[in-house]
């Protein structure tokens, strides 16, 4: 049996083992794994930081890296949440073997992407998949402070029983006003009504589950592809992106050194642009914020619009030269882009732009 740490036990260093004392499914192929260090100490690190596990694979040893899931506020044991993926070797082992009272090597907590030390602003809340886990850990960990956390909290995953603590979140926002809950799936389960949103994440869902998400601290965690289309919406929405902080489960940085610059590409307020509308004979001087429906219409020209949110398709146009910015939600297919069409209504130009209109 492990002893519960005293008050002034010792805080747990990574030069001794941690034992496996719990193991809980959460959602298909994922499973959360608690553990304790036999000799008691006790835990000390920051909501959104990692631990590094070195796992005894037959043949093939591996080291990799898993976000906390519980609260630092629980200085007594520390959970982690595994998602197994296609070709996962470590995460696999652990479904597999990882029982309890299984001794493991654990290195951390280590990582940057974590809350300030002192966590009393507004915050929003954006993961996939299980990039909710640093988020859990924030969001319990704001919860169990005794005080009013102020979240909203989005979550997505491609179907309602992938989503990752989905029952823990409910439970602590029927407890707590201040935090608001949103899910976004992809696909239904079968005989079960599903009546959230559904489909790809965009703005527009956005604007309706977090209207004042220009005043919020965002932290985001997901797959790559996740992360790089959210941060394109916030920027195309004019959001101070230095209040942005996303982790990676591939690249997670254990120093403010190791975090990559973001190469993303905002449009300049004061930068210059010009778009020729090639059928009509026209061309226009513009800034890149402008959008090329925009500018069309005080030209004079007519793009059939209807939604002006890059969903509808209605203003679609072809690029015939140049490059613009677009954040489309929906509205145009990969095909279409590849042909070089745009939407009129969410495309920015970059430098000079031709459309055929």
């Amino acid at each position: 049996m492990i002893p519960m740490p005293r008050d002034d036990a010792p805080v747990w260093k990574d030069t001794e083992v941690l034992e496996c004392v719990s193991v809980i499914p959460e959602a298909p192929g994922v499973m959360t794994f608690s553990f304790r260090p036999p000799s008691g100490a006790r835990f000390h690190f920051r909501a959104g930081q990692f631990l590094t596990l070195d796992l005894p694979v037959p043949g093939n040893p591996v080291s990799r890296t898993f976000t906390i899931s519980s609260s630092p506020t629980s200085t007594a044991y520390v959970s982690i949440t595994v998602k197994v993926q296609e070709g996962s070797i470590g995460v696999r082992w652990m479904l597999d073997h990882l029982t309890i009272g299984t001794r493991i090597t654990a290195h951390g907590p280590a990582g940057v992407f974590h809350l300030p030390p002192q966590p009393d602003g507004k915050y929003l809340f954006i993961g996939a998949g299980s990039g909710v886990t640093p988020l859990h850990s924030m969001t319990n960990f704001l919860w169990e402070r005794g005080e009013m956390p102020d979240i909203t909290f989005i979550s997505v995953a491609r179907r309602p029983s992938e989503l990752i603590f989905r029952r823990r979140l409910e439970y602590m926002a029927s407890r707590s006003p201040g935090l608001k809950l949103a899910f976004v799936v992809k696909d239904e389960d079968p005989f079960d009504a599903w009546t959230g949103y559904r489909g790809r994440f965009n703005q527009l869902m956005l604007g309706l589950m977090a209207p004042d998400y220009l005043e919020r601290e965002v932290y985001c965690c997901g797959p790559e592809s996740f992360m790089d289309s959210v941060r394109e919406m916030l920027i195309s929405l004019g959001y101070d992106m230095e209040n942005y902080h996303q982790e990676n489960f591939h690249a997670a940085a254990t120093t403010i050194d190791e975090v990559p610059e973001l190469e993303d590409y905002v449009p300049g307020d004061e930068a210059k642009a010009e778009i020729v509308f090639a059928n009509s004979g026209v061309s226009a001087t513009c800034l890149e914020t402008d959008t090329v429906l925009a500018i069309a219409k005080s030209s004079g020209l007519n793009i059939p619009s209807g939604c002006n949110f890059g969903v509808c398709g209605t203003c679609k146009v072809r690029k015939t030269a140049g490059e613009v910015h677009m954040v489309h939600n929906g509205g145009i297919t990969e095909d279409d882009i590849a042909e070089g069409y745009i939407l009129a209504c969410c495309s920015k130009p970059v430098g000079k732009v031709e459309v055929a209109v």
